[in-house]
């Protein structure tokens, strides 16, 4: 393992490819994180992962993989530096986005907010507001279940 910086961007790059073999478009375009959204909504309820989701095992450093991601979308698109302090115990959770005009943001915290607040907490919401064109959000197919009759 490298910094928390360089971990930062190589976890992106690994949960992008598991996103994409999973049925996720994770291609790291701002239209993507709509796919985190479904990706958080389809994995855990209440605040918490399913039980038989995709954060059921190595939670931790599935997280902080998915705060890369977010991370590494917006770096894309606007530039910016990765800033981890790898003396702090709380690194990988603090790990920042320095934007060039000055800006911080903190990709792995909007994950955590994203799973235990649900959609209100979005990262699509969260790049819409940091300027990236994430377009509209995509149609969800409708439920498929029995009906209740009465």
């Amino acid at each position: 393992m490298g910094t928390l910086a360089e971990d930062a961007v190589a976890m992106a790059e690994l949960i992008s490819t598991a996103l994409r073999s999973s049925g996720y478009a994770a291609d790291f375009q701002p239209a993507s994180l709509w796919e985190i959204d479904r990706f958080f909504d389809e994995n855990a309820r209440d605040g918490r992962p399913t039980s038989r989701g995709m954060l059921s095992k190595d939670f931790g450093r599935r997280m902080f993989a998915l705060g890369g991601y977010l991370g590494e979308v917006v770096r894309r698109q606007l530039g910016g530096e990765w800033y981890g302090d790898d003396t702090d115990p709380r690194g990988e959770i603090e790990m920042e986005l320095r934007l060039p005009g000055g800006g911080i943001i903190w990709p792995m915290e909007r994950c955590m907010k994203r799973l235990v607040n649900g959609p209100e907490d979005g990262v699509a919401g969260y790049g819409l507001g940091l300027g990236l064109n994430v377009g509209p959000a995509p149609a969800r197919p409708a439920r498929r279940g029995f009906k209740r009759f009465r």
